[in-house]
C-alpha cells in the first residue's frame, strides 16, 4: 500500500473495520489517529447526529466566549455603560446598540465591561471580530462548535455559522458582540435574521446606526479627571499637575492613557520625561509600548491600520487628512477644504470629509471640521518619515513632506479676507477662526513655501495687532522679513513693507529703540523704488514718526508727519480714513508738543472723517474719542472729555476683545478725568480695573503699566493716602527708566508725581534729589 501524503484528513463518518496492512480498527474509541506517514484523521466513535437549533441548549454553566478580561483600571465611563443597560432589559425581540468612536477611545473595553458586569443576565455570551464577512463567519462557526461539539464533522464552516444563526434566532437570554465592524453591509444580513437576544456593535465607523439599530452611542474621550486619576492609577506617580499636562497633550484618548501609563510603571520613567518626549517626538513615543505588551496596539498602529483603510476606499481622503493635520485642532471653517470655482470638485472633497468622518477621523459639522490632537501627530510623523519618497501630491500618492506644506499654505492663503481686519470689523470673526491655523503652519514650516507663507503671515500679523496680540504679531513679521529677504534680495520693496510692519510691532511693545533704524532703512528702500511721493512712502514716514514720538523726540516727528498728511491728502484725497490716521498721530505730536489747541482741531478732523467712513461704533472712533479727549483735559475742560471718553469705552469694550489693552488705555484716561472733575473715588476703582488688565496684557514691566500706575498713585494721592500711593509711583519710575526706549516726558511726569508724594510723607532731601534729577532730564548737560 502506497504512504499516505502527510496532511490532515477530514472523516465525516467514522467507519470501524480493517482496511489494508497498515490501517487500524477503531472499535469504540475516539480521538486523532495516525496512519501512513504522517497523516491525521479526526474520528469519532458512533454516529454523530446534526442536531436541530431549536433542540440544543447551553450547558448549565452557559457559553461565555468573549476577547479578553475586561479591564480593572476603568474610569470615567459609568454613564455610558448605563446606557447600554437597556440591552440586558428583556423584552420581545431583539434589541441592539452600536459603539461608535475614534480607534483607541475605548469602544471594545466598554463592550467587554458591559458583558462582564452583566454576565449573569445572559445564558451564552458570545464575542465575534466583526472586521469582515469572513472574521464575522469564523466567530460564528466557533459558536455552533461550542453549543453543539462536532459538528464541523458533519457540515462545512458555512454551514455551520447558518446553524449559529438559526440557534439564535431560536432563543433569547444570548449577547452577541460583534467587535470592530469595518463594512455596515458585512452586519446588515445578520442583524436581519435575528428575532431574539441582544446585539452589541462596536465600530470605529459612523455609518447611520441609528438606521438599524435600536440605539447608536457615540463614545469620547474621557474627561480630564477621569484621565488624570487613570494615569495617576497606572504609571503609580502621584504628579496631579504633571498628569493633567500629559493627559492634554495625550488628548485624554483611553488607549494612548494606557499605553502611557503601562510604559511610566514598567520603565519607571517620570511623567514629566514622558511628556517631554511625546512633544519632541510624538510619533516614535506613540509607537512605543511596555515590554510585553502588543505592539499592534499602540496608538500610532492603531490609527495607521485606520488610514491604510480609508487611503484604500478613498485616495482624497487621505489627502485631505494629511493637510488637516497641517492646522490647528482648533475647528476650521469648512469651506477652508470644500470650496473652490469648480462644482465637481466641491463634491469630491466633501464627500472625502464624510469619509474621514465616518471613521471619526475627524469631527465635522455643516460649518466646521476639527481633529483630534493625537490623530495629528500619528499623522504627521507617518508623512515625515516618509517624507524622502518621490511622487507628487495628488489623490492616492503618499505626499512629500514639503509639498503638503506648501498646499496647505496655498489653501489656508485663498481663505483669508481680503480686506484689512483694522479697518472692516466683519473680517476679524474670519480671521479669529483662522488665526489658529495660520499659527500651527508656522510652527510646522521652514521656509519651504516662500512668498506665500510670508504673505500670509504679514496678513495675519495684521490681525494680531488689532487683537492686541503684539508678540505673536511681530514674530510673524519677522519671519516674514527673513523669507522675503532671502528670495527678493535686500533693497526690494516688498523688503520695506515687512520692515515697516515688524517696526509697527515692536513699537507696540515698547522697543521703539530697535524700531528706528529699521524704519530708516524702509523709508530709503521705498523712497528709491517709489518715489518720494507715494503712499507707501508716506506709510513709513508716519511709523517712523510715531516711533520718534515714544522716543520722546516730537520735534523730529512733527516734519515727518505732515509730509506723510499732505502725500496722503494728495494721493487719496481729504477724506480718506488713512487721512484720518495720519492727522490723528500728528494730533498726538502737537499735543506731546504743548501745543493742545492746535491738536484739539487735528483730532476733530479725524473723529469726523473716521465717523464718516466706518460709523459711530468703530473702534478706530473709540480712539479718535479718546484722543480728543486727551486734548481737552489738557486744556482743562474734563466735563467736556467725561462724556467722550465714556462713549469711547462703550465702543471699545464692544469691539475689541475684553483684555484688549486700548480698553485698559481708555478706563485708564477716563480715571483720571473723574479725578480731575473730583471724583477720586470713582477714578481709583477704574484706575485698578485698568491696571489689572493692562498688565495681564501686556506683561509687568511695559511702560504702560507704568502710565496707569502713575496715575492711580496720583489718584490715592488726592484721596490723601500718599503711604499707598508712594510704591505704585515708586515702580512706575522704574520701570520707564529700565524700559528699552526712554520717554523722557513720560519719565519727567513720573518723577514728579512720585517727588510731591515724597514731600507728603515729610521724605524732602529724597525729593530734592528727585527734583534735581528732573531738572537733568528736561535740560541735559546743564
Amino acid at each position: 500500500m502506497t504512504a499516505a501524503r502527510p496532511g490532515k484528513i477530514a472523516i465525516d463518518m467514522p467507519r470501524p473495520g480493517n482496511f489494508g496492512e497498515r490501517s487500524i480498527s477503531i472499535g469504540h474509541n475516539a480521538g486523532i489517529v495516525q496512519t501512513g506517514d504522517h497523516a491525521q484523521a479526526r474520528v469519532l466513535s458512533g454516529a454523530i447526529t446534526l442536531r436541530s437549533p431549536s433542540e440544543v441548549d447551553p450547558p448549565d454553566s452557559g457559553v461565555w466566549g468573549v476577547a479578553k478580561a475586561a479591564t480593572r483600571e476603568f474610569v470615567g465611563r459609568s454613564s455610558q455603560l448605563d446606557e447600554l443597560d437597556p440591552l440586558g432589559g428583556g423584552g420581545a425581540g431583539v434589541v441592539t446598540q452600536a459603539v461608535h468612536g475614534l480607534g483607541g477611545v475605548g469602544k471594545t473595553e466598554l463592550a467587554l465591561q458591559y458583558a462582564t458586569r452583566h454576565r449573569a443576565r445572559y445564558r451564552v455570551t458570545w464575542w465575534v471580530v466583526a472586521e469582515s464577512a469572513d472574521t464575522i463567519q469564523a466567530g460564528l462557526h466557533t459558536l455552533a462548535s461550542r453549543l453543539h461539539p462536532g459538528i464541523l464533522t458533519l457540515v462545512t464552516e458555512a454551514a455551520a455559522a447558518d446553524w449559529a444563526i438559526g440557534w439564535l434566532q431560536c432563543h433569547d437570554d444570548w449577547l452577541l458582540v460583534l467587535d470592530n465592524v469595518e463594512h455596515r453591509h458585512e452586519v446588515e444580513p445578520l442583524l436581519g435574521q435575528l428575532s431574539n437576544g441582544h446585539v452589541l456593535i462596536t465600530t470605529r465607523r459612523d455609518a447611520r446606526w441609528e438606521s438599524i439599530t435600536d440605539r447608536s452611542l457615540r463614545l469620547g474621550v474621557l474627561d480630564e479627571d477621569a484621565s488624570i486619576a487613570l494615569l495617576i492609577r497606572l504609571s503609580g506617580q502621584d504628579d496631579p499637575a504633571t498628569a493633567a499636562a500629559l493627559a492634554r497633550e495625550l488628548g485624554h484618548l483611553p488607549l494612548a492613557l494606557q499605553q502611557a501609563g503601562a510604559y511610566l510603571r514598567q520603565t519607571q520613567t517620570a511623567m514629566g520625561d514622558y511628556l517631554r518626549r511625546l512633544l519632541d517626538e510624538p510619533g516614535q513615543v506613540l509607537a512605543t509600548v511596555a515590554f510585553g505588551d502588543d505592539a499592534s496596539r499602540s496608538v500610532a498602529s492603531t490609527w495607521s491600520i485606520t488610514m491604510s483603510r480609508i487611503e484604500e476606499q478613498a485616495p482624497l481622503a487621505a489627502l485631505l487628512m494629511h493637510l488637516l493635520s497641517c492646522y490647528a485642532t482648533d475647528a476650521l471653517p469648512r469651506e477652508v477644504i470644500v470650496s473652490g470655482t469648480d462644482a465637481a470638485w466641491e463634491a469630491e472633497a466633501a464627500a472625502a470629509l464624510g469619509t474621514l468622518a465616518s471613521y471619526h477621523m475627524i469631527d465635522l459639522t455643516k460649518d466646521t471640521v476639527t481633529v483630534h490632537r493625537l490623530v495629528q501627530s500619528a499623522t504627521i510623523s507617518q508623512i515625515v518619515d516618509g517624507a524622502g519618497d518621490a511622487g507628487a501630491t495628488s489623490p492616492g500618492a503618499a505626499s512629500p513632506w514639503p509639498e503638503l506644506l506648501r498646499l496647505a499654505v496655498d489653501i489656508l492663503a485663498t481663505s483669508v479676507p481680503v480686506g484689512n481686519p483694522e479697518f472692516v470689523l466683519t473680517e476679524r470673526t474670519r480671521w479669529a477662526a483662522l488665526s489658529p491655523h495660520v499659527a500651527a503652519l508656522e510652527r510646522l514650516c521652514d521656509d519651504g513655501p516662500g512668498l506665500n507663507l510670508a504673505e500670509l503671515l504679514l496678513k495675519a500679523a495684521v490681525y494680531e495687532t488689532t487683537q492686541g496680540r503684539y508678540r505673536r504679531a511681530m514674530d510673524y513679521d519677522r519671519r516674514a522679513l527673513t523669507i522675503i529677504e532671502a528670495v527678493r534680495g535686500p533693497d526690494h520693496v516688498e523688503v520695506a513693507a515687512a520692515l515697516d510692519h515688524l517696526t509697527v510691532s515692536l513699537t507696540h511693545l515698547a522697543r521703539a529703540d530697535e524700531a528706528e533704524p529699521l524704519q530708516r532703512r524702509a523709508l530709503a528702500i521705498t523712497e528709491a523704488a517709489l518715489g518720494p511721493d507715494h503712499t507707501d512712502t508716506a506709510a513709513s514716514l508716519h511709523n517712523l514718526a510715531n516711533t520718534l514720538r515714544d522716543l520722546g523726540r516730537a520735534d523730529e516727528a512733527e516734519p515727518l508727519q505732515r509730509r506723510a498728511l499732505a502725500i496722503t491728502e494728495a494721493n487719496l484725497g481729504p477724506e480718506h480714513p488713512e487721512v484720518a490716521n495720519r492727522l490723528g498721530s500728528l494730533a498726538g505730536t502737537l499735543r506731546d508738543l504743548g501745543r493742545a489747541a492746535e491738536s484739539e482741531r487735528l483730532f476733530r478732523r479725524s473723529l469726523a472723517i473716521a465717523e464718516s467712513a466706518f460709523g459711530s461704533g468703530h473702534p478706530l472712533v473709540a480712539l479718535c474719542l479718546n484722543n480728543l479727549a486727551t486734548s481737552l483735559r489738557d486744556l482743562n475742560r474734563p466735563a467736556e472729555a467725561e462724556p467722550l471718553l465714556r462713549h469711547a469705552l462703550l465702543i471699545a469694550e464692544k469691539t475689541l476683545e475684553p483684555d484688549h489693552h486700548r480698553v485698559a488705555t481708555v478706563m485708564n484716561n477716563l480715571a483720571g478725568c473723574l479725578r480731575e472733575l473730583d471724583r477720586a473715588g470713582e477714578a481709583e476703582t477704574m484706575h485698578r480695573r485698568a491696571l489689572t488688565l493692562v498688565e495681564n496684557v501686556l506683561g509687568s514691566d511695559h511702560p504702560e503699566v507704568a502710565a496707569v500706575l502713575d496715575n492711580l498713585a496720583v489718584t490715592l494721592r488726592k484721596l490723601d493716602r500718599a503711604v499707598e500711593a508712594e510704591p505704585l509711583a515708586r515702580r512706575a519710575v522704574t520701570i520707564t527708566q529700565a524700559a528699552p526706549s526712554l520717554d523722557t516726558m513720560a519719565a519727567v511726569e513720573q518723577v514728579g508725581t512720585l517727588t510731591l508724594i515724597l514731600h507728603d510723607l515729610g521724605k524732602d532731601a529724597e525729593a530734592k534729589a528727585l527734583t534735581r534729577q528732573i531738572v537733568g532730564m528736561l535740560y541735559p548737560g546743564s
